[in-house]
């Protein structure tokens, strides 16, 4: 058995003051078990498909199936033809607070879009007029597009710049911006994989200074009445409860929304509504999601494509 470090100790009881709750989360990272595959169907659902589904949760989307443990859908030669995308039901959870969005949706910007699965829930849910992806990363690009092409995934434009950039040319323009935030990315210990450094005070402050640039931008192009979807898959609170508290703080007018179906998920670190899911639920490795929306009453800035047509890399579906 694993000994725990120093630095995940430390974290356990800034999380949980229940010491058998504390225990149950190390557990969980130190002896990882696999969770329930989900897959994403981007297209109608196949009939006699060769994977068992599980019993939905009350709140999942139709869209969405956990299958069996130990179930292979990206080896389904329907993943292939794009039908469905796979993802960790933690995504799943955090992209859930978009269950909250008025429709109808014309523009959803996703910030920080590689490899795809915030932008194919919100496309899939919200159906939009427009999906703009960025990836600042160019490493990542690929992967993003590959996704999109295999998924067949119309209206949709992916882009590769610094947030600052939409911030000045497309300021109040987007009815939903989604930041799934660059972090320490904690959770993936809790699926056996490796994340070196990811408790050091050093790569928290690091990725939580990183995230209040890329959510204060992304701010700046959410329309009046539009929502900010913000989400981690990390454990830390500076990442999490943190950055939303400076958020509301710095932008008054961003008002957090309370989820109703995630009520028994609500965070006890902080007393605005966000939610977090914890490995040890058994659900999935972890995630922190919160869901925003612009009060602000004065008129939506007209999208100018041409504003983006320098730096798209791809259009799908526009013809």
């Amino acid at each position: 058995m694993e000994t725990p470090s120093k630095l995940l100790l430390k974290l356990s009881k800034r999380l949980f003051n229940n010491l058998d709750e504390q225990a149950r989360f190390i557990e969980a990272l130190i002896n990882p078990k696999p969770f329930l595959p989900c897959i994403l169907w981007c297209q109608d659902k196949a009939e006699n498909l060769p994977l068992i589904v599980e019993e939905p949760i009350t709140w999942q989307p139709p869209f969405i199936d956990r299958l069996s443990l130990g179930s292979k859908p990206g080896q389904h030669p329907l993943h292939e033809q794009g039908y469905f995308y796979c993802l960790d039901f933690s995504s799943v959870f955090a992209a859930s607070t978009l269950l909250a969005v008025n429709q109808p949706v014309q523009v959803i910007f996703d910030m920080c879009a590689a490899p795809g699965g915030k932008s194919l829930f919100a496309w899939k849910l919200l159906q939009p007029e427009l999906l703009i992806s960025n990836e600042v990363i160019g490493k990542r690009l690929g992967m993003l597009i590959s996704n999109f092409k295999r998924c067949h995934i119309s209206r949709s434009i992916v882009v590769n710049r610094d947030s600052s950039i939409f911030a000045e040319s497309i300021p109040l323009s987007t009815d939903l911006v989604i930041v799934d935030a660059p972090c320490t990315g904690q959770s993936l210990i809790a699926k056996g994989e490796k994340a070196p450094g990811c408790f050091h005070p050093s790569a928290i402050n690091k990725n939580a200074n990183r995230q209040k640039r890329i959510i204060a931008n992304s701010a700046q192009i959410v329309a009046p009445q539009g929502y900010l979807a913000y989400m981690t898959c990390t454990y830390s609170p500076e990442e999490n409860e943190e950055v939303c508290e400076w958020l509301i703080k710095k932008f008054s007018q961003f008002e957090p929304l309370e989820i109703s179906h995630l009520k028994d998920y609500q965070s006890h670190l902080t007393k605005i509504p966000c939610y977090r899911m914890f490995p040890q639920d058994g659900l999935g490795a972890g995630a922190f999601t919160a869901l925003f929306k612009n009060t602000h009453k004065g008129e939506k800035k007209i999208l100018d494509i041409d504003s983006l047509s320098a730096i798209w890399i791809n259009m799908y579906g526009n013809d």
